[in-house]
């Protein structure tokens, strides 16, 4: 890896190409990504990828003109202080805020890289070349603004954008909520039922931890196996069935830890605290994503916890 400094004209030059075909082809990816539920927005990332491929030809006819036919091969990864972006394809599913995110942070970058080039080479021809990418880019940036005017106004902005919070709610909070609700709740009655019969914490932690572990597992593969996807654009059955068992095993294991303490009554205590805990953020994930009132949320979230917990408590002293 090469300081900038170290690089000459001919390699600058090299370097902007290589940045503007790298940036045409992550705008065409995820555009291709975004066509099926988000079209708007994939016509928008289109005319940005033929934006750079016009200003690639702009930069190749100045190197042709300069240093012939041949290109060294120069990327992003190979000189200090740039950003690397993690590949479109290891962004699935894509989300429209990252996208755009991504866009605006690589039109900013490419233009600061090249106002720094400029203010610190004392090479007029270079000065004066570098200088004019950077308008170049800068007009550019202007060109996406227009584009995102033209493709995306704003009522079919606030409709995409709605679309992506119904996905993410469906594809990730949905089985998170599904497994910690689970976890939190139907652990209750066996882990506190074998704390009162036994009046032991380690064998009331032995049993929440393999009712933890294990209804991780039935949900995970529960949720995995519900459906593929395909039908009911909930995602991937994979990433839903690791999200709602881990959600599960955590909701679970996080009463059953307390039982670590040797000293009943404690143990007991600090228990039902976390309890308390994990319902009130069942509540506010209710309230935040489910569109559930507050109040509502929190009534029946503790109701269902109080009667498994009530009957885990009369079972154990029974």
């Amino acid at each position: 890896m090469r300081n900038f400094s170290d690089l000459t004209e001919r390699e600058i030059l090299a370097l902007a190409i290589a940045n503007e075909e790298e940036d045409g082809r992550i705008y065409l990816d995820i555009a291709e990504g975004l066509r099926d539920e988000y079209p708007a927005s994939a016509r928008l990332f289109s005319e940005m990828a033929t934006a750079e491929s016009d200003h690639r030809h702009r930069l190749l006819e100045i190197y042709r003109a300069k240093f012939g036919e041949h290109i060294p091969l120069i990327r992003r990864q190979d000189v200090r202080g740039f950003i690397h972006h993690k590949p479109v394809w290891q962004m699935a599913p894509l989300n429209l805020d990252a996208v755009r995110d991504l866009a605006e942070s690589m039109e900013a970058e490419t233009q600061s890289f090249y106002r720094k080039a400029a203010a610190r080479s004392q090479d007029v021809t270079i000065r004066t070349l570098l200088g004019d990418l950077a308008d170049a880019e800068a007009e550019h940036e202007q060109k996406a603004d227009q584009l995102r005017a033209e493709n995306l106004p704003d009522n079919i902005r606030r409709r995409e954008d709605q679309h992506a919070r119904q996905a993410f709610v469906l594809r990730f909070i949905q089985p998170g909520l599904a497994g910690l609700m689970d976890g939190s709740v139907s652990t209750l009655a066996p882990v506190f039922a074998a704390a009162f019969a036994t009046g032991n914490t380690w064998e009331a932690f032995v049993v929440g931890l393999a009712a933890s572990v294990g209804a991780g597992i039935s949900m995970g593969f529960a949720e995995a196996l519900s459906d593929n996807g395909s039908l009911t654009g909930r995602g991937a059955p994979l990433i839903r069935g690791g999200i709602c068992g881990l959600m599960t095993t955590a909701g679970g294991i996080g009463h059953t830890l307390p039982f670590l303490i040797p000293y009943f009554w404690t143990a007991l205590t600090v228990a039902i605290a976390v309890v308390v805990v994990e319902l009130a953020v069942i509540s506010w994930v209710r309230w935040r994503y489910m569109d559930t009132p507050p109040l509502i949320a929190t009534l029946q979230v503790a109701f269902g916890g109080a009667l498994v917990f009530g009957v885990g408590i009369l079972i154990g002293s029974s």
